[in-house]
Parts: structure tokens; sequence; C-alpha cells
């Protein structure tokens, strides 16, 4: 075989049914043996065809958050491979599988600034879980087979391939099989792999839990990503522990179940975060305390005498939060030995009067918004949508307030249902990514809910949606401009919106959609007509696309500024707080 039919015949083994991609010189080989397979096979490895290479990256990520699979990038050299800069980023800092394959110059021709050349590994070595440059063509077999293992494996990330050009050109023998020593690697996996849940670690756990009066468990995207969420269920269910997740974990409990105590942190629920001040145990599982959800580490959960938590990167643990109890495993094993344990031993502890106190807070400080205003607040939108929807949609966002509003109204009866960019917030990645999605998950339906700044960053994606004929429904919240920008300089930067209000563009969505051949695509200004059209938007058999204009004042509440504690939140004008709060101004040194 030559390289590039080895590489489509490891994709083939790998399990890989789609492809996301755009060509060019330096890949036209890879290209052409995915051509010829899919002559071969009745297409059964489409190629994706995006408008430019980032909307590839997050395809494939999409691909990779709604199934669980790895999802796979094929692109040029030079200015193919940096405009994946962002989304193998983004990949990584989600912990999201999937593999990006490069092409590159000849090897004769690296250093030399050949045509279309970029030094793939030194940029793509800071961001992503691994890079391989393959200039063995011997070993590229072997290689490709091993950044699907590096890929998938442990905490998952991504992995760049970048193949010169002779060596996908090069004949030789397709083994079928092998992979590259890569010892250090395969023996810190089968360390965590191997590190289970002892006894004596599940009594001391134990032990604390029947000590503990109002423990509450804090939940995150791990949960998701190590298919641990059925076993998350369980415990949760069985033993009567209120839940609260990261913007990642969405979905690894039901938010509908009593237990959910939805989204913490910066933008989460008032009645999440007054939860976690009120807990005197807190056990974290698959979450990192990153600065959205634990801004002021210290005050993080204040009154907790006893802090466990479960992850599989050791590198988690004591990072950001000192912890009494920890384990580094795999989290489905480790929570189902948890649970068998508890069984064993008899354990049972009356949690009662704790899950009424959550229930009280979930009742008294539940999400609110000016329900009487003549404009269309978002939230609204997103509650009219979920009535639709039932918590049984794919939802991907862009970044920014409709993707606050989003994971803090929508309803996601299992995991894998929310896709959003969590750690990078990048601008842009919804509508690629439910592209992705779509692929992954045919039967579903997939919801796009972007805002008007985001969906900009990637807009010549809605003609993909339509050249294959997707039948996602693409939502625009139009306040104008960038909403959370003007909503922190309205609080901090006294209403100096610089560069932030986009009032004066002349851009026409509803025009853009319809250029770009959706069969359906309306503008909704009116709130009286909100349940009509959005009931034709989402019924709609093909591609749709919804512009609302929405209340441009509309802010995200409750917030928490940064590197401030959860007593200093700020709830807004419609959802009651514990106390007073003024607003202050977050430190010079303090991030976005």
């Amino acid at each position: 075989m030559t390289g590039a039919e080895m590489i489509v015949q490891v994709l083939v083994d790998e399990g890989v049914d789609t492809v996301f991609g755009y060509s060019g010189g330096a890949i036209l080989p890879i290209y052409d043996a995915v051509f010829l397979h899919n002559e071969a096979s009745g297409g059964s490895m489409p190629l994706i065809v995006p408008a430019n290479e980032q909307g590839a990256g997050f395809m494939a990520a999409g691909y990779a958050r709604a199934s669980g699979r790895v999802g796979v990038a094929l692109v040029t050299s030079g200015p193919g491979a940096t405009n994946t800069v962002t989304p193998v980023r983004d990949s990584m800092a989600d912990s999201v599988p999937i593999v990006v394959i490069c092409g590159q110059v000849p090897t004769s021709a690296i250093g030399t600034d050949a045509f279309q050349e970029a030094p793939v590994p030194s940029i793509m070595g800071a961001v992503a879980k691994h890079v391989f440059l393959v200039t063995d063509p011997t070993r590229l077999e072997a290689t490709v087979r091993t950044a699907f293992e590096i890929a998938r494996t442990g905490r998952p990330g991504p992995v760049v391939l970048d193949i010169p050009k002779d060596v996908q050109n090069w004949r030789g023998t397709f083994n079928g099989s092998g992979r590259l020593p890569v010892p250090g690697y395969r023996q810190r996996m089968h360390r965590i792999g191997a590190n289970h849940l002892g006894e004596s670690a599940c009594d001391r756990l134990l032990a604390a839990l029947a000590a503990a009066e109002r423990p509450l468990i804090y939940a995150g995207g791990g949960v998701i990503n190590g298919e641990a969420s059925e076993a998350l269920r369980a415990l949760v269910r069985e033993l009567g522990i209120p839940v609260v997740t990261t913007l990642m974990g969405i979905g690894a409990v039901d938010t509908q179940d009593t237990l959910s105590m939805r989204m913490l942190g910066m933008h989460g629920a008032a009645f999440a975060n007054y939860a976690v001040e009120d807990c005197d145990l807190l056990i974290a599982i698959g979450a990192r305390f990153d600065d959205r959800v634990a801004g002021h580490p210290a005050r993080f959960a204040g009154n907790a005498k006893f802090i466990a938590h479960f992850d599989i990167d050791a590198s988690e643990i004591n990072k950001v939060k000192p912890v009494d109890w920890s384990h580094v495993g795999l989290l489905a094993d480790a929570l189902t030995t948890v649970l068998e344990r508890a069984r064993s031993r008899g354990f049972s502890k009356d949690w009662q009067s704790w899950r009424r106190h959550c229930e009280e807070l979930r009742t008294k400080h539940a999400m609110n918004y000016d329900r009487s205003s003549e404009l269309i607040q978002p939230h609204y939108v997103i509650e009219e949508i979920n009535r639709l929807t039932r918590g049984e949609a794919v939802i991907c966002t862009g970044v920014g307030q409709h993707q606050m509003w989003a994971a803090q109204y929508f309803d996601f009866r299992s995991p894998r249902l929310w896709l959003t960019s969590g750690s990078m917030g990048t601008m842009g990645f919804g509508l690629p990514a439910a592209i992705g999605a779509q692929f992954a998950e045919p039967g579903r339906l997939v919801i796009d809910l972007d805002g008007d700044a985001s969906i900009r960053m990637n807009i010549g994606e809605l003609e993909t949606v339509t050249t294959y004929d997707l039948p996602i429904k693409v939502v625009v919240l139009n306040n104008c401009g960038d909403g959370m920008v003007k909503q922190w300089q309205k609080l901090f930067h006294k209403g100096r919106l610089s560069a932030s209000d986009k009032s004066l563009h002349k851009k026409d969505f509803v025009k853009a959609a319809l250029a770009d051949g959706f069969g359906y695509a309306a503008r909704l200004d009116r709130k009286a007509d909100a349940p009509r059209v959005i009931g034709e938007f989402i019924a709609f058999r093909g591609p749709a696309f919804l512009e609302v204009m929405i209340d441009p004042d509309a802010g995200v509440y409750p917030m928490v500024g940064p590197g401030q504690p959860y007593d200093e939140m700020i709830t807004g004008d419609h959802i009651p707080s514990r106390k007073r709060v003024d607003i202050t101004p977050p430190g010079e040194s303090e991030m976005f």
C-alpha cells in the first residue's frame, strides 16, 4: 500500500465513519485514498468539507463530544494546519478525543520555508496531548494506531499527526497490527486502570459520610468523559446525596432529578452556590476546582469539614484546593466500588433534613427573569424551546451570554447532549460542533443556540449545513453586540462599551441563511409570536434558521465576580439573594 492508503485503512480499523477536512496540495494523496476507499465501499467513510479548517476541527470535536468516539480532522499543511490550532487547544482544555491529520511538505524540504510549510510540532506541541511528525514511513501505520490510543485513553485529548507528502506517497507492506513503543505512557495508563479503590479507602470515605449532615457531590466533565454517568446516578439515587455540576458536567445527572441542584459557579444557579456554601462534606468527581467554580479557593465550600476528590489525572489532586481524601483511577469503577462497599456494610444515613433544605433553596432562589417585559427575554425563548424538546435534544452553543442562559434554562436528561466550549470559551464553536454532532447522532434533534457575535466567527458553516442537508436548527439570540463583554463593561467599566456594541452593523442574518439555502429562515421580534414561530421552527423537517431580537440589556444572573467567593454573588433583580451585595470590580490581575 501507499502511506496514504495505510492511513485510511487504519481509520477504518479504528471504526472511523466520518472525516471532516479541507483539501490542499500536501494532503492530496490521503484525500485520493479516501475517495478510492469510499468508491469501493459505497461511501462508508464520508469526508465532510467545511468552510475552513477551524470548522473541521470543531466538527471533529462536536462528533467526539456527542458520541464519545474519536473525531477525525484531515487538513493540509501550513495554513491548513495552523487553522486547527484553536480547536486542538479547545479539545485539550475540555479533554476531548480528536485526531488531526495534517499534510506536511516533503521531508527533504522541512525547515527550508517551503511553500505552505509550518512548524506543526513546535506549534501544536504546546496545545495538544501529543504530536507526531512521521519521517520514517515504516513506522507510519503504527504511529496512526498509537495516535488513536493516546487520544482516547486516560484523560482524553487531541493528538496531531504531521505527515510529509513523500511519506504519504511511499509504498510498503501493511501489517494490519502494531503500535509504537510508548512504555512511559502505557505504564501510566496501566497504573490508573489497576488502581482499584481498596476497602480501607472506601471505609474512610464512608466514615466521613456517616459523620456528615450536609453532604454534596460536585460533578465535572470527567464524569461524562469517563463514561461514569450511570455509576454516578446509581450512587446518588441509593445514598440520596444532592449533586451540583460544572458547566462541562451538565447531563451527568438528569437535570430534572429531585437531587439535581444544577450548575454551580460564576453563572451557576443561586441555589446551587448556596448549597456549596452550606454543605459540610464535598465530594468532587471528575472536576478540577477551576477559576469559574472556585474563584476564591480558600473560601470555596468554606463550611466543608471534609473534601474528597475522585479524578483520572493525578495532577488535579490538591492543585487548587487541598483535599482530605483522594483517589486517582477510572471513575465508573471507583464509584461502583464505593456503592458496593456501602451496600455490603449496610451503610445508611438519614439526610432528609438536608434534602429538604436543598429543596427550599431551589424554591426560594429559583432561576428567574423579567417575565412581564414587553421585550423578548432570551430566557423565555429557551424555555419555549425546552418545552418542545423536553431535555432530549443535543444543544450546542457558541460562547457568551447565550451560552450561560442555555446552561441555566435547558434540561438535559442524558450525558453528551450539552456541547459547549468550556475552558477555552471559544466563540464560533457552536455551529461547526452542531454539524459534527449531527453526523454522530443522525437520529437526534440538534440545535445550535448561538449569539449574533459568536456565530459570525464561523458563519461560513451555514452553507455546510445545507450542502449536506442536515436538519440542524440554528437559533441566533441577537442583542446587537458582544453581550457578555457589554455586561462586564456596564458592571465594571462605568458603561463604556468599547468595541462591543454592534447595533450599527448591517448584517441581515435571515438573508444570509436564505442565501446559504435554508428552507426555513425567519426573524422573531414580537413576544406574542414566540410560541407559534418557535413551534414552526422546531417542527420544520430540514435545516432551519431563527433569528430572535432579544432585549439588548438582558443580563446573565446570578454572577460571581472573578476571584470572589459565593457570598458575594450578584443575583440581579429577579432572583432573591441571601444578603445585599455591593458590586465591586475584580482586582487588576483577575481574569475575564
